[in-house]
C-alpha cells in the first residue's frame, strides 16, 4: 500500500510586510491545482492567511487550544472553499500561545507533536505553515517542526540583513540537535519594481550570496496580488491572467520540482 510522504514547509521572515502570508495561500492554491493536497497552518495572530482563503476568525478555532490540550487536531483543520486546500485557523487569541508553549517541558517539540498526528494520517501531500513575523517560541517551534524553510524576501535595501537572522537560526536548530534535518529550501525575491534599479541590485546582491539558493521566479509588485485579499482570495483564483497569478504559477511549479514529496511503499 502506497501512502503520502509529507514535506512540511515554513514560509518565514522575521520581517512583517515582505509577502509571506501572500505567498503561503497561493503557494497553496497553485499547488492544489497542480492535483496536490494542502493543509495551511496559520500561525499569526493576524490571521491574514485565514482570511485571505475566505474563512473567518472564531474563538477557539486555532491551533491555540491544540497547544493547550484543550482539543484534538482534528477538530481544528477546517474545509477551504477551494478543492485540495484545507487550514487550520488563526485567531487573536493565539497570540498568548507563546506563554503556554514557554511553560511545557521541551517546548521546542509542541508543534512538532501536534504535526506528528497530522503527518501519520499521510492525507496531505504540503504542509505549508504561515509564521509569525517575529522571532519569538512560537515561530521557532515551528521551525523546529519543519522539513524545510523558505524565506520571502522584498526587494528592498535592508533584504540581507533579515535574512542573516533567519539564516543563523537555522544553524542554531541544526547544530543543537533540535531539527539536524532542517534546509533552507529556498529564497523567493517579492514585491519586485522593474522600474527601479534598487530592486535589482537586490535581487543581484541576494543571488551572488545565495546562488541557487534563490528561486528563478521574483514575484512582481501586482495590483491583483494586493486586490484579492479583500476578497477571500488567492489572487490565482481572483485573477488568474494577472503578473502576479502567472508569477505564482510559476513559483509553484519551481517549488514542487526542488521539495516533491516521496511515496513509502508499505
Amino acid at each position: 500500500m502506497s501512502t503520502r510522504s509529507t514535506r512540511v514547509i515554513a514560509i518565514a521572515n522575521q520581517k512583517g510586510g515582505v509577502g509571506k502570508t501572500t505567498t503561503v495561500v497561493n503557494l497553496a492554491a497553485a499547488l492544489s491545482q497542480m492535483q496536490k493536497t494542502v493543509l495551511v497552518i496559520d500561525l499569526d495572530p493576524q490571521a491574514n492567511a485565514t482570511s485571505g482563503l475566505g474563512l473567518q476568525r472564531q474563538p477557539g478555532l486555532s491551533l491555540y487550544p491544540v497547544l493547550t490540550g484543550a482539543a484534538d487536531v482534528a477538530d481544528i483543520i477546517q474545509a477551504t472553499p477551494y478543492e485540495g486546500i484545507n487550514i487550520i485557523p488563526s485567531e487573536l487569541d493565539l497570540a498568548g500561545a507563546e506563554i503556554e508553549i514557554a511553560r511545557q517541558e521541551n517546548h521546542l517539540a509542541v508543534v512538532r507533536n501536534v504535526l506528528d498526528r497530522v503527518l501519520t494520517a499521510g492525507v496531505f501531500d504540503y504542509v505549508l505553515m504561515d509564521c509569525p513575523p517575529s522571532l519569538g517560541i512560537l515561530m521557532t517551534s515551528s521551525l523546529a517542526a519543519a522539513d524545510g524553510i523558505v524565506v520571502t524576501m522584498q526587494c528592498e535595501y535592508y533584504a540581507m540583513e533579515g535574512l542573516s537572522v533567519i539564516t543563523s537560526l537555522i544553524d542554531q536548530l541544526r547544530a543543537n540537535g533540535v531539527n539536524p534535518d532542517l534546509q533552507l529550501e529556498g529564497i523567493l525575491m517579492t514585491m519586485f519594481d522593474g522600474r527601479t534599479r534598487l530592486a535589482a541590485d537586490v535581487v543581484s546582491e541576494v543571488r551572488a550570496h545565495f546562488a541557487e539558493k534563490v528561486y528563478d521566479t521574483v514575484i512582481p509588485r501586482n495590483v491583483r496580488i494586493s486586490e484579492a485579499p479583500s476578497f477571500g482570495q488567492p489572487v490565482i483564483f481572483y485573477d488568474p491572467s494577472s503578473r502576479g497569478a502567472e508569477a505564482y504559477r510559476a513559483f509553484a511549479a519551481e517549488f514542487a520540482r526542488r521539495t516533491a514529496p516521496a511515496v513509502r511503499t508499505s
